[in-house]
């Protein structure tokens, strides 16, 4: 007969319902007002915030105000790794929702360059970085407050829930903007495109409400309850894991830099170049965000099979295939052809999406994971995403060909492709769940 245990029964956590909505609702709303402005710097910032430059001039302003965002995101992603590591993954995560919630309100309140001259851009470019700062911290958050409730077989799984928030993020943005972009073009270029911003508070009210029901995992929880929380979580990592940090962010330098070259580049490159209509092409990438969705939760749930790792570079390898067989589809001005171009695009996100919340948990431990995954996913963010679309912009203004712009995204892929396969994860620590669940287990057994 079996000895009964004397373990203290584990406290029942949050319910997987609640750790998917707080993990993908505020998720979502920080990827749609991230997004939003994606859109806006390749339809409309251009025109209402540099006026004086060409054409091509504006938009590659508007595009580095863009890219000033993911400048922040590095830093953001250091600073609240860093109180991530040492206080918890809630406050921080309520605190990410507040900082990029309100300055995507606000921008959506800035007046134009011409009501108050070079004031307007700078103010643009200052929400932005305050918008850029909150989302560094977002995603590693979300990620650890899913991943770390999971069992090891499920990480991935669970991972994948704050993934969701990408697309979505992407679906709801291109609604918005779809929604005003059938506007008269100066009422759209004079109010129209502030709608959008505007009614991204009442999201953010949405996500506080549901935020602040959570409760950090028991695997962190542990690391407090045994004083062994990091003083300087950065510090640590840089000196413990610099191999894990520096694949980890070249690994992460792919899927950004596929969804960014769709989602903004595409925008203006589609419209200016090709001739497609402004709201043909937001409705092809809406559609293709159910495909996203979709290959997302197959990725995930392979990665728990085969493993993350497997997953992700398999999704890296189709990154370096694409790039080129989707401009040449778009480069036709064929509707179908390019709905092909992005559905395909979205697999190829949906596949490293799918896999990399698990795979970025098991890279590293657990007193410094939010610090770690945040920075490793923010710096390759901002060479993937922030430098794409002026890179693209910059390369088609120099040969007027779309190839030189696959090429470079084939070579940011690789570059993924290769780190991915250099990974080593490492295996997750037994917390005093655990031991409860392998002590119910023994005593039903008996």
């Amino acid at each position: 007969m079996a000895t009964p245990s004397t373990t203290a029964p584990a406290k029942a956590g949050p319910s997987k319902k609640g750790i998917f909505a707080a993990s993908f609702v505020g998720t979502a709303i920080e990827w749609y007002d991230y997004y939003i402005f994606g859109t806006a710097a390749a339809l409309v910032f251009g025109t209402a915030f540099f006026p004086g430059f060409s054409s091509v001039a504006g938009t590659l302003a508007a595009f580095a105000t863009f890219a000033v965002g993911f400048i922040a995101r590095p830093l953001g992603a250091a600073v609240i790794g860093h109180y991530g590591d040492r206080i918890g993954r809630k406050s921080m995560l309520v605190l990410t929702l507040l900082l990029t919630g309100g300055a995507t309100f606000l921008i959506g309140l800035l007046p134009t360059y011409d009501a108050i001259g070079i004031g307007a851009p700078l103010l643009l470019v200052v929400l932005r970085l305050v918008q850029g700062f909150g989302v560094g911290g977002e995603w590693g958050g979300a990620v650890l407050i899913a991943t770390e409730h999971a069992t090891p077989r499920r990480r991935a799984v669970y991972g994948s829930f704050a993934q969701f928030g990408v697309p979505v993020g992407v679906l709801t943005s291109n609604l918005a903007f779809l929604a005003v972009s059938a506007m008269d073009n100066d009422a759209f270029l004079s109010w129209g495109w502030r709608v959008p911003f505007l009614v991204s508070i009442v999201l953010v009210f949405v996500g506080f409400l549901v935020r602040s029901k959570l409760e950090d995992a028991p695997e962190f929880q542990q690391v407090k309850e045994q004083r062994e929380v990091s003083k300087v979580p950065v510090a640590e990592l840089v000196k413990r894991q610099p191999r894990q940090l520096i694949l980890g962010s070249l690994a992460s330098i792919a899927p950004p830099a596929v969804g960014y070259t769709v989602i903004v580049y595409m925008l203006t490159y589609g419209t200016t170049v090709i001739g497609f209509e402004r709201t043909t092409l937001l409705t092809l990438i809406l559609t293709s965000t159910a495909v996203w969705i979709a290959t997302i939760v197959l990725a995930a749930l392979l990665s728990d099979r085969f493993g993350s790792k497997k997953v992700f570079a398999f999704g890296a390898l189709t990154a370096v295939i694409w790039p080129l067989p989707m401009f040449g589809l778009v480069n036709t001005g064929d509707t179908g052809a390019a709905l092909l171009a992005f559905v395909v695009a979205a697999f190829v996100q949906g596949v490293m999406a799918g896999a990399q919340g698990g795979l970025f948990t098991e890279l590293f431990d657990v007193k410094v994971r939010y610090s770690g995954i945040s920075i490793a996913y923010q710096l390759g963010g901002m060479i993937g995403g922030a430098v794409t679309p002026i890179a693209a912009t910059s390369l088609y203004g120099a040969y007027e060909s779309s190839t030189p712009i696959a090429l470079y995204v084939t070579a940011l892929s690789l570059v993924s492709l290769l780190a991915a396969l250099g990974i080593r994860t490492v295996p997750a620590a037994p917390t005093a769940v655990d031991a409860g669940r392998r002590d119910t287990a023994v005593s039903s057994a008996g």
